[in-house]
């Protein structure tokens, strides 16, 4: 987990599985809170959403468009001939 303070310096330490210690901030809180005060250091910096959205802009303009399928099925027919040269796919339900 991160230390206290502006420098991204950590530590190891135990994992509580809880809603919220007393006297803890909520959960985006201390973010919201961050953000108001211009303290940016817990947020992504420009440069490096740019990034990601070069790699996943390129996915999504380059790749299929998504074939809906029902609910509780095992999806589109379209997914069938995927599958269709390694002997299909055999549905277990």
């Amino acid at each position: 987990m991160k230390r206290a303070g502006k420098e991204f310096v950590g530590d190891q330490g135990e994992l509580y599985l809880v809603e919220q210690q007393p006297g803890e901030e909520a959960p985006y809180e201390r973010l919201l809170g961050d953000a108001m005060a211009g303290d940016g250091s817990l947020f992504t910096r420009e440069d490096a959403v740019e990034a990601a959205w070069a790699a996943v802009d390129h996915v999504l303009k380059t790749h299929s468009r998504v074939r809906p399928y029902k609910p509780g099925t095992w999806g589109p027919r379209d997914a069938d001939a995927l599958i269709a040269a390694a002997g299909g796919w055999h549905n277990p339900g």
